[in-house]
This record gives structure tokens, C-alpha cells and sequence, in this order.
């Protein structure tokens, strides 16, 4: 019987002690409240705390992505776009993560869906468009700001995708037809332009030079010459039917 009374204690004692340990791995931290009051983090490895006096809270300080869900934005040109993001964050003080907030993720979710409303519905859509990376520097430094009271850092923030109604894609669309178009009738002009100055150039060399136009003449007759017809014409100049018809005239 004394021997039960000795092995309970010890056996009581070791399982206040073994109920004691906690393993905290290396992305985490913990936070420990002693009776309720902030006492201090512990860092990773197997810990001990006080049963029943200590509490422990895990903190995760690894790289968290959450998305932003779609969120209905009227841009400052009056056009109704759905968008959504994903926020990449990070617990930088776990204290305050705990202290400071009731639920860092979720708030910081809420958080990243109003600024989205409140930074795009100040931009045209021309520039949700074209500068996006602009527009997710200007809310990863708004968020960053706004959560830093939290020991949270906002690293990025990235708008994924942005949905435009039915009818501004198919004005998008003729809008880029109509530019292609513009393009190629550029280009066709251009190439005009440059053979007129060619011809300019070719008909100033045949104005200095007239054995250049009886030359280009007879290469002109070689090319139809060649070419499969049962029919060649061959032009006289004015002035050959001029000398002959005046000749004509004196017999």
C-alpha cells in the first residue's frame, strides 16, 4: 500500500510534465499567455510551458496567397468591370498579429477587397488595362501600410484577371480592327510614297539621258516578247508618225 501511495505522485508529476511540451517547427512561432497576459514568443524547437497556467498560440510566418474575390468596380470612365486579385503576405511581428487583430487573415482579406474598390474605381479603363503594374504597386503600398499595425507585411498584390462586359469587348474588338486597318494603310501610303520618289528619280535620269528611254523601250518589247501572247502591240512615237506623215505630204 505505501508503495501506490509514492507512485501516484510520481506518476502525476510526469504527466504534468509531459503535458508541458509543445514543438513548434521553424516557419512558426509561438506566443504565450500566461494566465491570460501576454508573457513572450518561443522560438522553434520543443518547449515547455506551464499546464493549465500557459497557453500557446502558433503562429505561422511563412508566405500566405489569398485570393480577392471578383469584385464589381465602376471605373472613373463609367464602365462596370468585375476584377480580382490575389494578396502574398506574411506575419512579421507574431505578437501583434495576435494582439493587435482577431483574425489577421480575414481581415486582411477584407481589407485588400475594399482598396481594390476604392484605387480602381479612381482610374480609367484604359489604364486598368494597360498599367496594371503600376495599380498593384500603388495597393501592395496601401495595404502594406494599413496592416502594418498588425506586424503583417503585404509583399505583392496582383490583379488576376478583369472581366469587361459583353458589349465593351465587342467595341474593344472593332476598336482593334479598325487600328490594324489604320496600321496597313499607313504602310500601303508609305510604299507609294516611296516608289513615287523612285519614279521621280527614274524619270529625271530619263529626261538628262534619252538613250535611256529607247533603252528601257526595247526591254519593255523583250518582256512581251517572252510572254505567251498571240497578240503583240508594238507603240510608235508620235514623232515617227509625224515624219512620215510628212513625208507623205511633200510627195
Amino acid at each position: 500500500m505505501p508503495s501506490y501511495a509514492v507512485l501516484l505522485p510520481v506518476i502525476l508529476v510526469g504527466l504534468f510534465i509531459i503535458m508541458g511540451f509543445r514543438q513548434i517547427y521553424e516557419y512558426q512561432r509561438g506566443v504565450i499567455f500566461r494566465l491570460g497576459k501576454y508573457s513572450g514568443i518561443k522560438s522553434p524547437g520543443l518547449k515547455w510551458i506551464i499546464p493549465f497556467v500557459d497557453q500557446l498560440v502558433k503562429v505561422d510566418l511563412r508566405t500566405i496567397a489569398r485570393d480577392v474575390p471578383p469584385q464589381d468596380i465602376i471605373t472613373k470612365d463609367n464602365v462596370t468591370v468585375q476584377v480580382n486579385a490575389v494578396v502574398f503576405m506574411r506575419v512579421m511581428q507574431p505578437e501583434k498579429a495576435i494582439l493587435e487583430v482577431d483574425n489577421y487573415l480575414y481581415n486582411t482579406s477584407q481589407l485588400a477587397q475594399t482598396t481594390l474598390r476604392s484605387v480602381l474605381g479612381q482610374v480609367e479603363l484604359d489604364e486598368l488595362l494597360t498599367k496594371r503594374e503600376q495599380l498593384n504597386e500603388r495597393l501592395q503600398e496601401i495595404l502594406d501600410a494599413d496592416t502594418d499595425p498588425w506586424g503583417v507585411k503585404v509583399a505583392k498584390v496582383e490583379i488576376k484577371h478583369v472581366d469587361l462586359p459583353a458589349e465593351m469587348q465587342r467595341a474593344m474588338a472593332r476598336q482593334a480592327e479598325a487600328e490594324r486597318e489604320r496600321r496597313g494603310k499607313v504602310i500601303h501610303a508609305a510604299g507609294e510614297y516611296e516608289a513615287s520618289k523612285k519614279l521621280a528619280e527614274a524619270a529625271a535620269v530619263i529626261q538628262q539621258e534619252p538613250a535611256a528611254l529607247q533603252l528601257r523601250y526595247l526591254q519593255t518589247l523583250m518582256e512581251i516578247s517572252s510572254e505567251n501572247s498571240s497578240t503583240v502591240v508594238f507603240p510608235i512615237p508620235i514623232e515617227m508618225l509625224k515624219a512620215i506623215s510628212g513625208g507623205m505630204g511633200h510627195k
